[in-house]
């Protein structure tokens, strides 16, 4: 068989694992022949081709980012999009694609897999909001990245007695927030599951100064309050008609200054969490899904996403997986809540 990879969306520790692994099983194990799509679903759509074989993927297991690129290119929206597709991998000979992406990217992967492309999806996001998996790999990365940035803050915030506020990634869902906030002891975790009370956000602040010791806030990008309690800022549209988020940080700053007369600094990690090598479980987990991916592409088994289930890698609907995005439960934020203030 003539297979296409692709990485679509943002860019993500682990990616290349994935490469590595699709290619090398692929080619030394099944004696498939690879083609990299790049930059998404730009590649294929526009014909934008790589060679792809075992050498192009050696030395790239602990390389961050994507050798094939990315974009958040959305086919579906292009008028003759899907068409375009699937001509151009009959151009290249292609008989299945390898889409290893978030909800974006699988979701076209479905659309593609009704419209007759063969293809198997791998679940790729920091955010770790997929389902039908119980973790995403990136994930792990993300949440150190996050984790060792709040320790630092932990000493600065209290040498000069200020509220630090740390803005990390989470448009819908505040896993990076939750793993992150409670690894490195937050003071308070606001995540976009539950719109925060700005009054008791402010009691958690003046009760961690009353210890001696300044008070952290972890907030997800996509956190926000109960209606009418502070003004927000509506960024612009994606591709795939996601607001572009940022700036909760700074007004939750401003806020918790003019209600408290505090000093508050935010830190926005943004793409930071994005970057740089892979932790070892990231890594393992990126090969993992890899080998399975093209396992299920050599089996026929198309229209199926790779996951994650306890320890076992397992193979579910590309349906089951975008269906609808895996957020933090109650019980789970009622644990950290524990530690608040």
């Amino acid at each position: 068989m003539r297979i296409g990879v692709l990485t679509g969306g943002g860019d993500c520790p682990g990616l290349n694992a994935v490469i590595r692994a699709v290619v090398r099983k692929g080619v030394t194990v099944y004696g498939h022949e690879f083609v990299g799509f790049r930059d998404g679903w730009r590649g294929p759509l526009e014909g934008d081709t790589m060679p792809l074989d075992v050498q192009s993927v050696r030395g790239i297991l602990p390389r961050g980012g994507t050798i094939l690129g990315s974009s958040r290119t959305n086919p579906i929206k292009i008028e003759g999009g899907v068409e375009r597709i699937k001509e151009n991998l009959a151009a290249q000979g292609v008989d299945a694609l390898v889409a290893i992406g978030g909800e974006d990217t699988l979701g076209v992967a479905k659309q593609l897999f009704d419209r007759g492309v063969n293809v198997v999806g791998v679940p790729k996001t920091i955010d770790n909001d997929l389902n039908a998996t119980d973790y995403t790999f990136g994930f792990d990365t993300a949440v150190n990245i996050a984790m060792e940035a709040i320790d630092r803050l932990h000493t600065t915030a209290e040498s000069h007695h200020r509220a630090l506020i740390c803005e990390v990634m989470g448009r819908h869902a505040g896993w990076i927030a939750l793993h992150a906030g409670m690894a490195a002891g937050a003071n308070v975790i606001l995540i976009p599951e539950k719109p925060f009370d700005i009054d008791k956000v402010c009691e958690y602040v003046e009760s961690r100064f009353k210890t001696r010791y300044a008070p952290i806030i972890v907030v997800a990008e996509g956190a926000h309050p109960v209606d009418g309690q502070m003004e927000l800022q509506a960024g612009e549209l994606d591709a795939f008609g996601h607001v572009r988020l940022g700036g909760i940080g700074d007004r939750l700053a401003q806020e918790i200054e003019k209600r408290t007369g505090k000093e508050a600094r935010t830190t926005v990690l943004g793409h930071i969490q994005r970057g740089g090598t892979p932790t070892a479980y990231d890594r393992v987990l990126a090969t993992r899904f890899g080998l399975a991916a093209i396992d299920a592409v050599h089996e026929g088994d198309f229209g199926k996403m790779v996951g994650l289930q306890g320890t076992e890698i397992v193979r579910n609907g590309l349906d089951a997986a975008t269906a609808e995005l895996k957020t933090v439960p109650v019980h789970r934020y009622a644990e950290a809540e524990v530690f608040f203030g």
